[in-house]
């Protein structure tokens, strides 16, 4: 294995995020289902649910990956995990504060 395999230096955050990412899967599979009997009470509106909610994460996987990946280097933890967890769930706010110091940035030049 070499160390200068860019996978090999990547490591911590695809663990990471996968990791988050399956336990997603089941968090949504059962916010979906209570969301569903919530809003409609079908089986239509929990699979509409759950497949909103899978995609959400999904999505939310990519950019996460793409946007902290680089800068992850910590061994995966169990807080490390529940922070990616975390951060799966709320990947728009890690945008959206990325878009803001952007913004400030730009005003101070």
């Amino acid at each position: 294995m070499s160390y200068e395999d860019p996978l090999w230096k990547l490591r911590h955050a695809l663990a990471g995020v996968a990791l988050a990412l399956l336990l997603s899967v089941v968090v949504a599979a059962l916010l979906g289902a209570a969301l569903g009997d919530l809003i409609a009470g079908t089986y239509g509106a929990r699979v509409a649910m759950y497949g909103a909610l899978l995609l959400y994460v999904v999505v939310g996987a990519g950019v996460l990956f793409a946007k902290v990946a680089q800068h992850e280097a910590r061994p995966l933890s169990p807080g490390r995990i529940g922070l990616w967890f975390a951060s799966l769930w709320l990947w728009p706010l890690l945008l959206t504060r990325r878009a803001a110091r952007e913004a400030g940035r730009e005003d101070e030049a």
